[in-house]
């Protein structure tokens, strides 16, 4: 137990792997302002340079070559600080050969900190509709799948991209669960999961000690980049020592909290930078539940 006075314990860098954006907070951008006003140093490698996210009108998409990628990969495995990281984040990846080198800079943080966590937020499509997609090239995502789902500590798919990883249905809170465990990583982390409640999002963690669900009400039509947003809030959440149930309630209040700010202000971006102490400690009151496994694994 720290002792009264005694100075906080250092906050370790976070070294995040995904795309960037000039204009918005998805992605990388959102990520790394909200890792660094948590008070964690960032490693930002961008994996693709965007004007702005694809869903506000076509943009240039500038990928670095692949042999680029590499070797820059290469370069940051090889610092002498490499020790100092405490947790990886990968996300959108621009070309199917940036899984590999990514796979070798997250095993080479492993080595140099065992104690280390990867997370992989495996971004590669969404719920439209009655059907979903993927908005990334197959192989792009089979990449992800192949090469960087089997590394990780903790998975964050949303309910589409979970489906697709297992192959299996996720049209309920048992078959979300079920495919969780099926992918068989320590941690997933189901983001707009099925909910139990009409008009609601849930996000369901299936867990090392046990499942855990947080709802809340659902908004209409919120501003791109919750998914990011709630994966690297989880992780630092865990970084700081927290259970898995209050990381996820915690994470989950200040994505709802933001959203909500956001909309109703009338942005079409959530604004980070406006609204950040939502991101620091959240004041929405955010319900979690335990959920019962057998019938799950029946």
């Amino acid at each position: 137990m720290m002792q009264p006075g005694a100075p906080e314990p250092q906050k370790k860098p976070v070294l995040v792997i995904t795309s960037q954006v000039v204009r918005g907070g998805i992605s990388g951008r959102g990520l790394t302002f909200a890792l660094e006003r948590i008070g964690h140093d960032v490693w930002f490698l961008p994996t693709i340079l965007l004007p702005w996210h694809p869903g506000q009108g076509k943009g240039t998409r500038i990928v670095p070559p692949t042999a680029d990628f590499a070797a820059i990969a290469a370069d940051l495995a090889a610092s002498p600080k490499l020790a100092d990281i405490g947790a990886v984040i990968t996300g959108y990846l621009g070309d199917a050969g940036q899984a590999g080198p990514i796979a070798e800079l997250v095993e080479a943080v492993k080595r140099a900190n065992p104690e280390a966590l990867y997370l992989c937020d495996p971004v590669m499509g969404d719920q439209y509709g009655d059907s979903g997609t993927l908005y990334v090239p197959e192989p792009t995502a089979e990449a992800i799948r192949d090469e960087l789902v089997p590394l990780a500590d903790i998975v964050t798919p949303n309910a589409f991209e979970l489906g697709w990883l297992t192959d299996c249905d996720v049209d309920s809170e048992m078959q979300a669960l079920a495919a969780a465990r099926h992918l068989g990583n320590e941690r997933v982390l189901v983001t707009s999961s099925p909910a139990l409640r009409r008009n609601a999002i849930a996000n369901l963690l299936a867990g090392p000690r046990g499942a855990v669900a947080a709802e809340h009400a659902a908004i209409m039509d919120p501003p791109h980049g919750t998914g990011d947003l709630i994966a690297g809030l989880f992780l630092t959440n865990l970084m700081a020592g927290l259970d898995d149930e209050e990381a996820l309630k915690r994470a989950s209040a200040s994505v709802f909290e933001l959203v909500a700010r956001s909309v109703k202000k009338g942005a079409d971006e959530l604004l980070f930078a406006e609204e950040q102490q939502s991101v620091v400690k959240a004041m929405a009151l955010v319900t979690s539940r335990r959920v019962f496994e057998a019938k799950a694994r029946a």
